[in-house]
């Protein structure tokens, strides 16, 4: 945890956000990383983002089962969501989502949208083309050889 206590200070001095986060297995750092959604314009690398694509690259797989992350906050709702998609074993944080929120950094409104339902949310959405879209999935569903995950 401390690790990424210190990534998340080194954020914040080379210009991104103050949060940092560190996998390991058996004790071992797999992979460590930090906010660089400022540094890479990229909204989705978050601390956790970043540290599970870089574990996933190290160990050869997109299963990271085995695996702990250590993260200077609370995971927001899509880190939280590529989480569980990991299989990661454990989460340790440090700060909590109030903690965040009390910087400008509010989660609370996506985890409060996620619980409404889809026409009630405030980014509005509707289906298109399903049955067009559908033939992906049969295809996917009737492939013998497709690797689970």
């Amino acid at each position: 945890m401390r690790r990424a206590i210190v990534l998340s200070m080194e954020s914040v001095r080379k210009g991104g956000g103050p949060f940092g986060a560190v996998i390991a297995r058996d004790g071992e750092i797999i992979a460590e990383g930090s906010n660089n959604v400022t540094i890479d314009c990229d909204p989705t690398a978050h601390a956790e983002v970043t540290t599970i694509r870089k574990a996933t690259k190290a160990l050869g797989t997109f299963d990271l089962s085995g695996c702990e992350i250590y993260t200077s906050c609370e995971p927001c709702p899509m880190c939280l969501g590529a989480i569980y998609w990991a299989h990661l074993d454990k989460i340790y944080y440090a700060n909590d989502r109030k903690d965040a929120a009390a910087i400008g950094f509010d989660d609370d409104f996506i985890y409060e949208e996620f619980a409404l339902k889809p026409e009630e949310r405030k980014k509005p959405s509707e289906i298109l083309l399903r049955d067009e879209a559908l033939q992906a999935f049969r295809a996917w569903e009737q492939k013998d050889d497709k690797t689970e995950y």
